[in-house]
């Protein structure tokens, strides 16, 4: 299953994920599904300002992260 979502973080925000203070992310997706997934997924689009853009995550059959891509 694919799903999309937008997301926006600061640098700062971030940060709390890449030292491990929080270890997931929780998104709300277009369609209003809620979908939890490993912070660390996210940190190949971290940039000098954050995270921003429209994602597509996919989803195994048990619901288990698959992968992700930036959209924009």
């Amino acid at each position: 299953m694919e799903y999309e979502f937008t997301l926006h973080f600061s640098t700062e925000e971030y940060l709390q994920y890449y030292e491990g203070v929080a270890k997931a992310i929780q998104v709300q997706t277009k369609c209003g599904k809620i979908i939890q997934f490993p912070a660390d997924k996210m940190r190949e689009f971290v940039l000098s300002d954050g995270i921003h853009g429209t994602f597509v995550i996919k989803l195994d059959n048990k619901n288990k992260f698959s992968s992700i891509k930036r959209l924009n």
